[in-house]
Formats: structure tokens, sequence, C-alpha cells
């Protein structure tokens, strides 16, 4: 059988949170969940997979 990789959770520049709590179990936005602006596109890494020739 195929192992997965699980990679360890990294921080989010722009966390998942909801302004408001209501009736449901999601993080409540606080004062440390700023998004950040990036100035370029996100650089994208596949680990696992031969170079590229």
């Amino acid at each position: 059988m195929l192992d997965r990789l699980n990679p360890e959770r990294r921080m989010r520049t722009c966390p998942r949170v909801v302004k408001r709590a209501r009736h449901n179990s999601y993080r409540v936005k606080r004062a440390a969940d700023v998004s950040v602006t990036h100035a370029s596109p996100p650089t994208i890494q596949l680990e696992g997979l031969p170079a590229a020739a």
C-alpha cells in the first residue's frame, strides 16, 4: 500500500476564521488573525517527484 506524506500543518497567511460566533464550532477572529498581502504568486513545490530533465 502507498504511504502518504503527512507534513506538519503550517501557518496560514490568511487564517480561516469567522467574524461572529453563532451556532457552530468555527474559530472566532481575533486581533492576531491578520491577512498578509503577498507581492508575488505562490511557489509550488511537489515532493516525491523526480527532478525535471
